[in-house]
């Protein structure tokens, strides 16, 4: 759906797109990467079916990931 723009379950094109954001209350669907760091997937979901993909957009929160879980 990132790259594509249609819904790989109904081929549908209304797509929403809900960047992941820090909570002071709990972690949501944050990856912990570290003591203190946190990469923030971002969520593209189908407005017709419901259907959601979780990416992680930037480079640079990869190659975090990379180092982290290696």
């Amino acid at each position: 759906m990132k790259t594509t723009h249609i819904c790989p379950k109904c081929n549908s094109t209304f797509l929403l797109r809900s960047e992941g954001v820090f909570q002071g209350y709990g972690p949501g669907n944050n990856i912990k990467v570290g003591l203190l760091t946190q990469i923030r997937p971002t969520k593209y979901i189908c407005s017709n079916c419901g259907f959601i993909e979780e990416w992680i957009d930037g480079p640079d929160d990869l190659e975090k990931l990379k180092k982290y879980l290696s």
